[in-house]
């Protein structure tokens, strides 16, 4: 079995498939790793490492012949359309395949007879925990998305007893706890500010008080969805919340937003009328910019100023941090394939639940819904 890890090539992406330090759990099921030269750079990681680590360096100009010879391919973002057509039939390739987005990859997998399999898919059950490379990269951007915040605020975070007075500290209030915003507010609390957080789903309560934050109860109906995540709410409901956050955002130094909702735009929390409610100086960091943004008007990848509160729209987060993001993606690029790997040969069972879950197309058939809509039902 010969598992391929190409270099990302997509703009802002440091991250990679897999580092030198994995390497070694794939050669002990029979794999064969082959890394394209230069893969591992962003992550500050040398070919000289991958080959010492037991991979094959492939230079980036025999990369179509590997992509032809791989039984497996993985990849952070999706293999783009001109590679995606080269691999053989039964190849398998792992990454973030979107499939109402990604529609030209998954074309070409298709006519390819490959199969193609989308970490954003796994489902949310405990075998598959070790699995789930959106946990685990939400993890690195909620850590991030609280350092954001302590670098923009202009102001300390924790509290400070001096000679000459006291300094209060940092107010910070979270939107959305799932693991991005359990991540922030553990952050946050590590660096010694005073954490608040909101979520639609009241079972998030614990977990935020387990964190060392305060967890906000407002009067309205609760949307725990299937998996997990929180359920896509009215636009009545969403209003009435924005009108009961608002007091708790005036009163906040720092907000960080975090919430998604799976294969839909993320929700808009915080209003421009809202923002403006903050003092000058306070910051807002919307890790959802890339997805519509959680606050009116972010943008990802830019900073705004309104009137005198910055906001950050995230872009690429994970990719700041690129070496534990990789070493993470890595671990879960293993726990994917392994239990199909047997005396060195990899085989889906498409009837498993997890395959069946995170596949889109399946030796050349889409099996996907939303994948089969995007595509017009081709």
């Amino acid at each position: 079995m010969r598992i391929l890890i190409p270099a990302e090539t997509r703009p802002g992406e440091r991250r990679v498939a897999m580092l030198p330090s994995v390497i070694g759990k794939f050669t002990q099921i029979g794999a064969e790793v082959l890394v394209e030269s230069g893969a591992g750079e962003h992550a500050f990681a040398p070919d000289a490492d991958y080959t010492a680590a037991g991979a094959r360096i492939i230079p980036s100009d025999d990369l179509s012949i590997a992509l032809e010879a791989a039984d497996v391919i993985a990849s952070v973002r999706p293999l783009e359309y001109t590679k995606a057509r080269r691999v053989k039939a039964g190849a398998i390739c792992l990454s973030f395949l979107s499939p109402a987005q990604d529609t030209d990859t998954i074309r070409a997998l298709r006519d390819a007879g490959a199969t193609g399999m989308s970490f954003d898919l796994v489902p949310r059950i405990s075998r598959a925990q070790s699995m789930d490379a959106l946990t685990s990269q939400a993890l690195v951007t909620g850590y991030r998305a609280a350092l954001v915040a302590a670098h923009r605020l202009p102001k300390f975070f924790p509290l400070f007893m001096t000679a000459a007075g006291t300094i209060q500290p940092a107010k910070v209030l979270v939107l959305g706890a799932g693991v991005a915003g359990l991540q922030a507010i553990a952050t946050a609390k590590r660096l010694g500010a005073r954490v608040s957080a909101y979520d639609v789903r009241p079972s998030s309560a614990d977990e935020v008080k387990s964190m060392g934050g305060t967890f906000i109860t407002l009067e309205l109906e609760t949307l725990e969805g299937a998996g997990g995540y929180a359920r896509e709410m009215t636009e009545e409901r969403s209003a009435r919340q924005r009108e009961l956050l608002t007091p708790y955002i005036a009163d906040s130094d720092a907000v960080i937003t975090t919430a998604a909702v799976p294969g839909r735009a993320a929700p808009l929390l915080v209003t421009r009328s809202m923002v403006e409610t903050m003092k000058p100086g306070s910051v807002v960091v919307d890790l959802a910019s890339e997805s519509g943004g959680n606050v009116e008007g972010s943008v990802a990848g830019e900073v705004l100023d309104l009137g005198g509160v910055s906001i950050w729209g995230g872009k690429d987060v994970a990719s700041e941090m690129p070496v534990h993001a990789s070493q993470l993606y890595a671990m879960n690029v293993f726990a994917l394939i392994s239990p199909a790997v047997t005396d060195g040969n990899i085989s889906i069972d498409i009837d498993d639940e997890v395959y069946a879950g995170c596949v889109v197309v399946f030796n050349g058939e889409i099996r996907n819904e939303a994948a089969i809509a995007a595509l017009g039902g081709a």
